[in-house]
């Protein structure tokens, strides 16, 4: 099963557009999460606390853990996630956050090391900016997390970048994109 994370609110969304394409080459079909209607809360004290205590039982049972056991389990992602302020929106990292399970995602190994446990082959990150793409704190913060701790191999990224500058055509950006595939 792929899964598709959306974080994409506009309307038309031009990141959307690209993913969208991105999964029709990938085939097979695919489990859309749209995380803007998603009920996604960042961890409070309390939700921590349980979260925890779960854990440490080994009990994953509780629906808190419901993204992080469909996310291990995607034999590939796709994340649409459009280059805002320099990063992505905090709807992803609010999701990141319910996912990064121990147990679920990852394990720690005896040096404390995290090693991933998520089925998946391949993470395929879709962006777009309005002006430059800068990956440090969006893919580069993904991809670090997919290879070195969730145990996913391959982290790709696929841009479209300039869309809104003047001179550049973004239809013709996205449609280049989109034929490159």
């Amino acid at each position: 099963m792929t899964l598709y994370i959306n974080c994409c609110v506009r309307e038309g969304s031009r990141t959307d557009k690209i993913a969208k394409a991105v999964l029709k080459k990938l085939g097979n079909g695919y489990t859309e999460l749209y995380l803007p209607d998603e009920k996604l809360q960042p961890l409070s004290a309390e939700r921590l606390e349980k979260r925890t205590r779960l854990i440490e039982k080994g009990d994953y049972s509780d629906e808190m853990f419901f993204y992080a056991k469909q996310f291990a389990s995607a034999d590939k992602i796709v994340i649409s996630a459009p280059f805002w302020d320099l990063s992505f929106p905090s709807i992803l990292k609010i999701y990141i956050e319910n996912i990064y399970v121990t147990g679920l995602v990852s394990k720690y190994d005896e040096n404390g090391v995290p090693r991933g446990l998520c089925k998946a082959s391949e993470l395929v990150y879709v962006t777009t900016a309005g002006g430059p793409f800068v990956p440090d704190y969006s893919f580069g913060y993904i991809k670090d997390l997919a290879e070195n701790c969730l145990g996913i191999k391959k982290a790709t990224l696929i841009k479209a970048e300039m869309l809104d500058v003047d001179g550049f055509n973004p239809e013709e950006i996205i449609e280049n994109v989109i034929s490159g595939l």
